[in-house]
């Protein structure tokens, strides 16, 4: 059972590093927790990440339903897609979506990040695949992404952004500030030529490495 006040407060620490990070602007982005079997907090719509406060922070249940609000905001619009992650992935409690640039720019590209370049991205991330466009608000985001949500913990929505998640929300958000990293030395390797990547061996062994630090 988690303790909601200090799930309010982490979403809040959260919103203000995205948004101190540049991974967001104005009021973009959203970001959620589920509690408990029927309860998430999330993000009110309408509101910048760097400035929210506990008292904003909204609750819904797993069909979408507003349970608590503060009477004034209104849980964000982009919420189907957090249910549908909790819905399909029961191993995961927390999802971070945002628009971090280098990320971004590779989804509208409509470019995967699938080079294996560095241990960490491999370890953290696997590869990131990129999901087609949906128009947000609507469930074309939610089926969208779907299709990548077994094999995936990282993911770019066309023309769109990024989406995160992870068993807690600390987790979801490093998945975030990883996929960006590895965003930019994709990009960087890219202008300098073409980039070494990892070999087989040498990604099956990370692989290998990762499943035992799983266990």
């Amino acid at each position: 059972m988690f303790d909601e006040d200090k799930v309010r407060r982490e979403i809040c620490e959260i919103g203000k590093r995205i948004y101190n990070r540049g991974y967001v602007a104005a009021n973009d982005g959203n970001i959620s927790v589920k509690i408990d079997r029927n309860g998430v907090l999330c993000t009110p719509t309408g509101v910048s990440k760097g400035f929210m406060t506990p008292d904003m922070i909204c609750k819904v249940n797993m069909e979408g339903e507003t349970l608590e609000t503060n009477g004034i905001n209104r849980p964000s619009s982009e919420i189907k897609m957090h249910l549908r992650i909790y819905k399909e992935r029961t191993d995961v409690n927390a999802v971070v979506h945002a628009h971090p640039p280098f990320g971004t720019a590779y989804a509208v590209m409509n470019r995967p990040l699938d080079k294996a370049l560095i241990p960490e991205s491999v370890l953290l991330l696997g590869s990131v695949p990129v999901a087609k466009y949906g128009t947000p608000s609507t469930d074309e985001i939610p089926d969208a992404i779907s299709e990548y949500l077994q094999d995936y913990d990282a993911m770019l929505l066309q023309n769109h952004g990024a989406l995160t998640y992870g068993l807690e929300l600390e987790s979801a958000y490093h998945k975030m500030e990883s996929l960006e990293f590895l965003a930019k030395i994709t990009f960087l390797c890219e202008m300098l030529g073409d980039p070494k990547t990892l070999d087989e061996k040498q990604v099956k062994a990370l692989y290998e490495l990762k499943r035992k630090m799983d266990v």
